[in-house]
């Protein structure tokens, strides 16, 4: 049997392979985004609720109703944005379906995606499997800000779709107010669309707000964004996100949702809906996560590591240089083959592998695995 690999360079990804790793040498693994802590108790007992009223069969293929009203209601406060809950929001097997999806119903072979490195994992091989040609746009290093007169001059009559991701992962950076109307200045007379994928949009720092394509009137009309539960409750493993776009996009979106899943976890759905009801849920994330941050950057305080700036996500950048000359993959094997200490290396988000010896630790951990990962990464 001959197999032609449509991803033929495409292994494991970066996650698996350091999380296998840390298993392998007992290492505390700071390098998959997860929190250690578990989930509200509350949000707990709402599934279970759920489940038991007899809410297991296929939910609507745009998302229960009661989700997408407070959704839709949540988006009007925080951004002044109006959606439809009816034709405008979806929800959707996480945000990486969505990512897809979205990707899938816009994409034909040969348009140019643009893409802003480090860029996460899955947005490449998600744009070449739809025949679009992936475009990089790298971000200043260390500042990890967006070159605004480089970006312009990637975008030309095949440009498409440009997809963004802030809060930027794995750099922490945020976007500013003057970012936004910079890009619709750029877009204004082109057809670009954005997929913007904002999935820590409640985990930003240091008095900033999120700069959401919803709060801008006109970039949202271009837009989907996409945004997932798993990040504002500890429920990475529930897989819940979904999609906010126009009614056009949208429209389109549905079309290739209903073939890829159809229909997402009806009680989880539910009980979503009833927990987003308390806003102090997803209102007190900034400081829960800063407040983790500042913990992690107080204890390796006297290590020979150096932070990078870090405004957003729950994930802290530091620069080894003091420690190692070594390239980042290579520094993150030893790191957590001899100190026990899992990280990611940035490197592996480049087409290229730009690597500026820095690591990515995530830092939303109990206090008891950030005090014991200190204490080995304060003797390197």
């Amino acid at each position: 049997m001959v197999i032609t690999s449509k991803l033929p360079e495409i292994g494991l990804t970066i996650f698996s392979e350091m999380t296998r790793l840390a298993l392998q040498h007992g290492a505390i693994n700071l390098s998959q985004g997860f929190p250690d802590f578990d989930t509200h108790m509350e949000l707990k007992e709402l599934v279970a609720k759920y489940i038991r009223a007899g809410h297991n069969q296929y939910a609507p293929m745009q998302g229960v109703g009661a989700l997408r009203e407070i959704i839709a209601t949540k988006t009007r406060q925080l951004y002044g944005a109006i959606y439809d809950p009816a034709t405008e929001i979806t929800i959707t097997t996480g945000g990486t379906q969505a990512i897809y999806t979205a990707v899938t119903a816009m994409i034909h072979p040969g348009d140019e995606v643009v893409l802003i490195e480090p860029a996460y994992d899955c947005y490449a091989p998600i744009v070449r499997l739809n025949g679009g040609i992936p475009v990089y746009a790298a971000l200043d290093f260390p500042s990890y800000r967006i070159d605004w007169d480089a970006f312009r001059r990637l975008i030309n009559s095949k440009t498409r779709l440009i997809i963004l991701n802030f809060p930027h992962n794995p750099s922490g950076a945020v976007l500013s107010a003057k970012d936004l109307e910079t890009l619709a200045a750029i877009l204004r007379p082109t057809p670009v669309l954005i997929l913007s994928d904002e999935v820590y949009e409640h985990i930003v720092f240091d008095g900033l707000s999120h700069q959401s394509m919803s709060r801008h009137p006109e970039l949202r009309q271009r837009s989907f964004v996409i945004n997932s539960f798993a990040k504002t409750y500890h429920t990475t493993g529930w897989k819940v996100g979904y999609c906010l776009a126009p009614r056009p996009l949208s429209d389109e979106f549905r079309k290739i949702h209903q073939y890829m899943v159809f229909a997402v976890n009806t009680p989880i759905q539910h009980a979503y809906a009833e927990f987003l009801e308390d806003n102090q849920r997803y209102l007190s994330l900034p400081s829960f996560y800063q407040a983790k941050r500042d913990r992690f950057l107080h204890l390796i305080r006297k290590s020979r590591f150096r932070p990078l700036p870090c405004h957003g996500t729950y994930y802290q950048l530091l620069d080894y240089r003091q420690i190692s000359e070594e390239p980042e993959m290579q520094f993150a094997r030893r790191l957590t083959m001899e100190y026990g200490v899992a990280a990611i290396p940035p490197s592996v988000f480049y087409h290229r592998g730009d690597d500026h010896n820095v690591l990515r630790f995530c830092f939303a951990k109990k206090e008891e695995t950030l005090n014991a990962a200190a204490e080995r990464l304060n003797i390197i």
